[in-house]
């Protein structure tokens, strides 16, 4: 064996098991897209009212007793939210009072029951569409009703190698991928970057992206805004798998054969510069 080889080969072997900045650096290349393709992206996102939706409801107008019928009796709802630790990287799902409104509960069959005006068919429009189906309902029996809604119990999930795994309430419904991302902490130097998961329930049929967040051309997605019960898997990069195949006390025995070989490396260097 050539003993003068095994510095290099140690080097070798190091430098092959890091990560590449192509590997981790995001949106590479990303002025090259054109920024009227990012904003009409934007002009197009559109949050869907989903089944076991909380929505918050609210009617008004210039006749407030003619729109009082159709308000629900205040009470106090208490609704999820995140209760991260500060500081301990841990995540509990705590109840917290959002207010007064009653909540509507959206059933399987995307209707709610409003009052005055019986059941609702909601699901699967976004909220200004809801807004304008329940404001020409109501405009029949009172004139010019004005109609507010907010989704109480919007969700989404992130998993797999970030720092802050777990389910996060949202009182704002506008969230894309990174957004997500960012309130699980980002990834770890483990997480593949180029192959992150999306998975949506879409009318009961799972749909399933992927997204390099590598590549500039995640913006043009048609899922980079996410919806309600959305999940965001990050997937493991190669070093993290191999790592897993390995229990703890073989990952101590190759430490040890690491040390040896850096010490035969080192003593045969010596040896070679005294022989000189």
């Amino acid at each position: 064996m050539n003993f003068k080889l095994l510095p290099v080969l140690l080097i070798i072997i190091l430098l092959s098991a890091c990560s590449t900045p192509k590997d981790i650096a995001y949106f590479q290349g990303i002025k090259d897209i054109p920024q009227a393709e990012l904003d009409d992206m934007y002009a197009k996102y559109s949050s869907k009212i989903c089944p076991d939706d909380l929505l918050g409801i609210t009617v008004s107008g210039q006749n407030m007793v003619g729109v009082a019928p159709f308000n629900l009796p205040p009470v106090s709802f208490m609704s999820p939210s995140d209760g991260s630790t500060a500081g301990t990287g841990k995540k509990t799902i705590q109840s917290a009072t959002t207010g007064s409104l009653q909540p509507y509960l959206v059933d399987e069959n995307g209707y709610i029951q409003f009052p005055v005006l019986g059941q609702v068919r909601v699901g699967g429009l976004t909220k200004t569409e809801a807004i304008k189906l329940l404001e020409g309902k109501i405009s029949e029996h009172v004139k010019d009703p004005i109609v507010t809604i907010q989704n109480l119990n919007f969700k989404v999930s992130v998993l797999g190698e970030v720092l802050q795994p777990g389910p996060f309430f949202l009182s704002n419904e506008r969230i894309s991928i990174l957004d997500a991302l960012s309130l699980a902490g980002d990834l770890t130097i483990y997480g593949n970057r180029k192959d992150v998961l999306l998975i949506r329930d879409n009318n009961g049929k799972k749909e399933f992206a992927y997204f390099d967040l590598t590549s500039p051309e995640i913006f043009k997605s048609p899922y980079f805004y996410l919806q309600q019960n959305d999940v965001v898997y990050v997937e493991p990069n190669d070093a993290r798998k191999k790592n897993a195949k390995y229990s703890q006390a073989d990952q101590y025995n190759m430490t040890i054969v690491s040390t040896i070989l850096t010490a035969v490396s080192i003593v045969t260097s010596l040896i070679i510069s005294l022989s000189k």
